[in-house]
This record gives structure tokens, sequence and C-alpha cells, in this order.
């Protein structure tokens, strides 16, 4: 299988502040790796990296040619602008009805923003970055502020675009059952400096739903890890 990203030994600090301490790692084309570790353990300052927002302190990043989609925890559309225009903003050729259609916001193409529910703009922050058709789809903690309903139903149509296109998923996330939901690996972090101390592997096919008995029988083998990890410093 192709690399989609190569990392080794990287260190991140700001200042006398370390953050991330010779990570290691290698994330195959079409895999789902999602972070779980302490606040303060660095898992957005990796994402920033690996999007070239920011430059680490050492190591190696090899970030194989790709188009990077990003879903940030705030929508951060333009208020201004149609659901449509947001779309087209960032790709003025994307077929956006298609895109709108899966995500189940086809009829709310003119609508503002504001005229939109908490769930309803999230759906339109990823559809703008689907709409790019990415190589590389990063969530950084995207549905965090929704509730277990609506975020249930976004992981769904999440899973079936991957399903379709397979493209590469890295996020982070505090939410133990939206990131089994998610992933094909699941890497552990420590508390600041942060390292990777674990690794769980992730096969519960097709069947995602956030009361199956496997996925519950992981979520609680994964409490009992997050616990035991370093706390933040």
């Amino acid at each position: 299988m192709d690399n989609c990203l190569m990392v080794d030994k990287l260190y991140k600090a700001y200042g006398s502040l370390t953050v991330l301490d010779n990570w290691n790692l290698t994330i195959s084309k079409g895999q789902r790796l999602v972070f779980l570790g302490p606040s303060g353990s660095g898992k957005t300052t990796f994402l920033r990296i690996i999007s070239r927002l920011e430059e680490p302190s050492s190591g190696v990043i090899n970030s194989f040619d790709q188009k990077i989609g990003f879903v940030f925890q705030e929508p951060r559309l333009i208020p201004w602008r149609s659901v449509k225009d947001n779309l087209l903003f960032v790709n003025q050729h994307g077929d956006y009805q298609d895109i709108l259609g899966r995500l189940r916001l086809t009829g709310f193409e003119d609508y503002l923003p504001s005229q939109l529910s908490g769930g309803m703009r999230q759906r339109v922050n990823l559809a703008r970055a689907l709409i790019t058709r990415p190589d590389l789809l990063i969530l950084d903690e995207a549905f965090s502020s929704l509730d277990l309903r609506v975020k249930a139903s976004i992981m769904e149509d999440i899973n079936q675009l991957w399903q379709e296109n397979r493209f590469t998923i890295i996020a982070v996330t505090h939410d133990l059952k939206e990131a089994l939901c998610l992933a094909d690996r699941i890497i552990i972090l420590s508390g600041r400096p942060s390292k990777i101390i674990k690794e769980i592997k992730v096969d519960l096919g097709r069947d995602r739903s956030f009361s199956s008995p496997d996925l519950l029988q992981l979520e609680s083998e994964l409490i009992d890890i997050m616990c035991s990890t370093q706390p933040e410093v």
C-alpha cells in the first residue's frame, strides 16, 4: 500500500515548552487514523504541521503530493455567502449539488449560514472540505460541539463517502465513540511532552453504530488505557 505520510523523529517545541517528542509514524493511503490524548498533548499542533501551517522544530515529515481538506472545530463559513457559494469559493468547478445531496443538504443551497442549525453548518463545513476531492481529510475535533444524534448521523455520512472514495482520514478527538466510528487505527498519546505510547487497530467492519456491542467493548478498553496515560503537566 502506498504511503500518505511518513514521520521520523518529529520534535516540536515553543521556546522551552516541548510539545511533540520523537514521534515516528507511517500512514498509508486510504487509512483512517485517529489520535486520542490529554488536552495539551499536541494533537492540533501535529495537524497544523502536516497541513504546512507550522514547521517542526526538528525531524522529518514526508507528506506526499496530495490535496488536503481541513474540517475545523468551528465551521468558519463566510457569513454573507450562501451554502452554495461557500462551496464554490473553494472549488468553483465542484459538483456542489452532488456533495450537498450526499450530506442531506439538498434544498438549502441558497441559505446563509445564519439560517442553518449548528449541525447543518457543520455539514456544510464538511462539504466544503470534500468538494475539493481531497486525498487527505483532516478533522480537528470537528464534531465536538454536536449532540450525539447529529454526530452519529455525520459519522455515517463520512464512512459512506470513505467507502466510495477511500481518501485518507487523520482526525483528533476526545470522544471515544467518535474515534471508534471513524478509525482503522487509534494512536494513544501521553501527556506533554507528548509521545506515542500505544496503537490500537480497530476492526469493526462497516457496522460502526455507537451502540454496537463490539464498539462498546472497545470503548471500555480505551477508557482504561486513557485513564492510565500520563496527565497534562
